[in-house]
Parts: C-alpha cells; structure tokens; sequence
C-alpha cells in the first residue's frame, strides 16, 4: 500500500469513519511499510472495538513478533486463536497456531 493510500484512510479515520475493517487496514499498510508502533495502534483500536477479530489478533501479533516483543506477541496470538475457534475460522487457527509456535520457540531459546 503507497503513502497516498494510507494517507487517504487516516483521512477517513480523521472524517469520523472509524472501524475495526478501516483499522486492520491501516495497521496492516503500517506494518507493510515497517511503521511497527502505528501498526499496533490501530490493530490495537480494530481489537478493542471488535474484540473477536481474530485476523487482527493475528497481525497484531505479527507485528509484536516483529518488534520482538515476544509475551505481546504470544497474548495476542492466545487470543487470535480463542477468537478464532469461536468464530469457527479453521483457516486463521492455523495460521495463528504455526506463528504461535514461532514464538514460543523464541521465547525458549531467550531471544
């Protein structure tokens, strides 16, 4: 996603056009682009607005995993998948359980 894209959704945020989707779509662009701290903030915001979103729940972790920030990571992931199973979302279990494991394997090995 291009600067002008992201800066085209932050000026729907801006407008009052807030929502989980606008907010997994700016954190995702954010996290694509290596902004780590906005990506949180707005994955944070689409979690808090819609706390059984387990795909944000899962680039939320992501993006903790990427800032090394290994325990948010793992909280993120526990509950990606816990939101994940309720909703009966097979596919995004999976992808959390394989970027869950990374994790724990990191935290083992005290990275």
């Amino acid at each position: 996603m291009s600067d002008e894209t992201i800066e085209k959704f932050e000026a729907m945020l801006t407008k009052g056009m807030d929502n989980p989707m606008l907010r997994l779509t700016l954190g995702t662009a954010y996290w694509k682009a290596g902004e780590l701290a906005r990506a949180s903030e707005h994955l944070s915001s689409a979690v808090q607005q819609k706390p059984d979103y387990s795909v944000a729940w899962k680039i939320l972790g992501r993006v903790h995993a990427d800032a090394e920030q290994l325990q948010l990571a793992l909280e993120a992931f526990d509950k990606g998948l816990a939101s994940a199973a309720d909703n009966g979302d097979k596919q995004n279990e999976k992808e959390i359980t394989v970027f869950r494991k990374r994790v724990l394997k990191a935290l083992e090995s005290g990275k």
